[in-house]
């Protein structure tokens, strides 16, 4: 009897397989404004039992000032170095959760490097889901227009060309956050388990 003990095997958790998939790399979400990214990384990490951060939090706390206030203090071109600046700094070591901003991964700098910095995921979501998620909050800077629906749908088709380049592509819709953390970790364990996945430490 005892080398009955010996064979018996535990089954993977999906956060195990997705967790085994992800190895030593950072799993970095991307996507526009609204689509989730801080919701579901966040709990995505607590399932893999990963650390978690925020780009748009990291910036506030390095720079002692709002998201809003950087944008009107400095404009865009200047946010979006700093920005660049801190997603390198976050990428250099890991396994961790990143949630970026809506315009990280459209810059191409930054792009290249969430490309070599680990797995990206893109949060993707239709008009009126994203809408109905930035229309109550006032803290969107690129949305204070005189059409501001029209904005982000002006917004959608820009970026989405681009969000596509991303290696996994999750659609973000109005569910439990539970349902969509679990299908990013579907997404994932899947993805590995159907092409075998490099597994080398982040080399920026």
């Amino acid at each position: 009897m005892p080398d009955l003990v010996e064979h018996l095997t535990v089954p993977l958790t999906l956060s195990d397989r997705a967790r085994a998939a992800l190895g030593k790399r950072n799993l970095i979400f991307v996507g526009l404004m609204g689509a989730g990214k801080s919701v579901i990384g966040r709990l995505v990490a607590q399932q893999m039992g990963l650390p978690f951060i925020d780009t748009d939090a990291e910036i506030e706390r390095v720079s002692r000032m709002t998201i809003p206030e950087l944008f009107e203090a400095y404009g865009e071109a200047e946010f979006r170095a700093l920005e660049t600046r801190v997603v390198e700094r976050l990428l250099r070591s890991g396994p961790r959760v990143v949630s970026t901003g809506g315009g990280a991964f459209i810059n191409e700098r930054t792009r290249a490097c969430i490309k070599s910095g680990g797995l990206s995921l893109w949060l993707k979501a239709d008009l009126d889901v994203l809408w109905e998620r930035v229309n109550k909050r006032n803290n969107r800077p690129l949305l204070k227009t005189e059409h501001p629906k029209q904005t982000l749908e002006n917004l959608m088709t820009q970026r989405y060309p681009v969000y596509a380049q991303a290696d996994l592509t999750v659609q973000s819709r109005d569910v439990r956050k539970e349902t969509m953390a679990n299908e990013v970790l579907c997404a994932i364990a899947a993805m590995a388990e159907g092409n075998e996945v490099d597994d080398k430490p982040n080399e920026l």
